[in-house]
């Protein structure tokens, strides 16, 4: 793997506009839309994101616990194309920072600890695998930074949302298309979450970034697709 690069360093300030509440509650409305559509047509009915993703972050606040929200919900969120995701993940500075005893008060279910993850299913009365995933990042690079330049947006009856930068998300999904434990198919969605932030970010665009995007894929494709990586890399 090439040496880790300071990306956010490199692309400035520029990816930490700030997102607007407004466009933050549109996008949310899409994509619960989605996940409502998805299961109507194509899953066994569940839970969808939106309960949920209100309920952590109000006991995140709570409990005063710094984080961002990264993953496909943070990317839905920066970008102009509609899209569904199977679960909610959160960065937190350490493993130390989630706050076990009282997500299980709330009613979230403990599922298991991976190499990069904490994982939870969302309370409900519906059988686990139909429930929301929660997973939480800790002590990886990029994620302390994607937690301190994380931006706040407030969602409908007053609860915040801290949504990490378009320039931190970058950073995170070029590290994990580099990582090689994890599958081809899901490296290559990491390429193509980057692509979708840079067409709806196009000042984000630097030749070192490009190079090291190039690098990437020019690696993923000469891997001969190993599909024995994995899933939770």
């Amino acid at each position: 793997m090439p040496p880790v690069v300071d990306w956010t360093r490199v692309l400035g300030l520029w990816g930490m506009a700030i997102l607007t509440s407004a466009r933050v509650r549109d996008r949310l409305a899409v994509g619960d839309a989605l996940d409502r559509l998805w299961s109507e047509t194509s899953l066994p009915h569940g839970d969808s994101k939106e309960k949920p993703l209100r309920l952590i972050a109000e006991l995140l606040a709570r409990e005063g616990v710094p984080y961002a929200l990264i993953g496909g919900v943070a990317i839905q969120l920066h970008t102009e194309e509609p899209r569904s995701t199977l679960d909610i993940d959160l960065a937190v500075p350490t493993y130390a920072h989630v706050p076990s005893a009282a997500l299980l008060k709330a009613g979230f279910e403990h599922t298991g600890r991976h190499l990069h993850s904490d994982n939870w299913r969302a309370p409900g009365p519906e059988p686990r695998k139909r429930r929301t995933a929660v997973r939480f990042s800790a002590e990886d690079a990029g994620i302390a930074d994607a937690v301190a330049h994380a931006s706040v947006v407030d969602l409908e009856g007053g609860v915040q949302l801290r949504v990490a930068t378009a320039a931190d998300l970058i950073v995170l999904k070029l590290l994990a298309a580099e990582e090689p434990k994890r599958r081809a198919s899901k490296r290559e969605h990491d390429i193509g979450d980057i692509l979708a932030l840079l067409e709806e970010h196009p000042e984000l665009r630097s030749p070192e970034m490009l190079a090291r995007l190039k690098s990437v894929r020019t690696l993923l494709l000469a891997s001969s697709f190993d599909v024995s990586g994995s899933d939770d890399a």
